[in-house]
């Protein structure tokens, strides 16, 4: 048994997650949870890194130099409240910020400064999660549906495990060790976006401002035209793809519509292609549990609901012990425990990757 911390800072670009855990085997136990919230000037600087712009090496080094201060506020935060000094710690394990991710050009980019994590922490860390799957002809992502598989799954049940994040995906854990997963296409990141831009606020805290509109049937039908949708997986996607710009690019072909009917129609086309990835690769589910930051948008789950025909157990995960906005930050712990003991990190059968492997890099405190 040893005790492993896990970082996760995702799409939705608001803060990090951190997680304590004592891993044994596959077996996990969390010990201590914390949330770090990114200040607005950092937030502003990683959403503009999203896309090429001036002197963007020097801001990306000084922005993973900020980054890494958050993780360590993250890891001093779990190490108080756990009352656990550093040296009891195996590994800081940290998924750093993503940036780019093009696996179809090879390559995928998490921001981060390990070594200064390293040296803030004490703590062993280790980083770069994505790289090898990808050198191994894989997408590089989603990550946790290994370890959806690890916590979750049952033998001889048939589950659903999908992670609405900035981006969504899913694990179809199929109750005999086979495991399916993939990113679905958006799940927060439009909704977060619309109403920034509207009301400025970070995100539509349990969808309010979206139970105040209607969806456009026509606008709902133009963004399902997305052609991402119709890949076969394994596939992988991010801001790269689904961003502002997307958005506006099909909004101009419809009438000027009230913003939170905009609203109301991106929370059901997150909860639409949810719903057909489920349906055409998990229909046999006995049920699907939600976690991420879509399982607190109470008006999403109940899209969500409707848009599987309310045939099938919805729940968040909480229902299995573990609640939804500790899944990720777990997960890298796991993956750090995977890595400290040269076991793979990946499935081939999610990523496309040829064959196992072991994920992460080391950066010796």
């Amino acid at each position: 048994m040893a005790l492993y911390i896990g970082l996760m800072s995702g799409t939705s670009l608001d803060g990090v997650d951190g997680a304590l855990a004592q891993c044994d085997g596959d077996a996990i136990t969390t010990i201590a949870a914390s949330y770090v919230a990114f200040p607005p000037s950092l937030r502003a600087e990683l959403m503009a890194l999203q896309a090429s712009g001036a002197n963007e090496i020097e801001r990306e080094a000084l922005a993973a130099n900020q980054l890494a201060q958050h993780y360590a506020q993250c890891v001093a935060a779990l190490l108080h409240v756990a009352a656990t000094p550093a040296q009891d710690v195996r590994a800081v394990a940290v998924h750093g910020q993503t940036i780019r991710h093009r696996p179809e050009l090879g390559f995928t980019r998490q921001t981060n400064n390990p070594a200064l994590l390293a040296e803030l922490c004490g703590i062993d860390v280790i980083a770069d999660f994505r790289s090898r799957d990808i050198a191994a002809g894989g997408q590089g992502a989603p990550l946790v549906p290994a370890f959806h598989q690890a916590l979750f799954g049952k033998q001889g049940q048939a589950r659903v495990v999908a992670n609405i994040g900035g981006i969504a995906n899913i694990s179809v854990l199929s109750g005999d060790g086979r495991v399916i997963g993939f990113d679905t296409g958006p799940g927060n990141v439009l909704m977060d976006g619309w109403i920034h831009r509207h009301r400025q606020q970070e995100y539509d805290a349990d969808g309010a401002w979206a139970a105040g509109g209607k969806v456009i049937p026509a606008l709902l039908a133009e963004l399902l035209k997305e052609p991402y949708l119709a890949l076969p997986a394994p596939k992988s996607t991010g801001r790269d793809l689904f961003h502002m710009d997307w958005l506006d690019a099909r909004l101009a072909g419809h009438q000027p519509a009230a913003p939170e009917d905009v609203q109301r129609t991106l929370t059901a086309y997150t909860a639409v292609t949810l719903a057909d990835a489920i349906r055409a690769h998990g229909g046999g589910a006995d049920a699907v549990y939600i976690c991420g930051g879509g399982a607190y948008n109470g008006v999403l789950m109940e899209a969500l609901g409707q848009a599987l025909g309310n045939q099938v157990l919805l729940a968040s995960t909480q229902a299995l012990g573990v609640a939804p906005n500790r899944v990720e930050a777990l997960a890298f712990a796991w993956l750090g425990h995977r890595f400290s003991e040269r076991l793979a990190g990946n499935l081939p059968s999610v990523t496309g990757a040829q064959g196992d492997r072991v994920l992460g890099a080391l950066y010796p405190r």
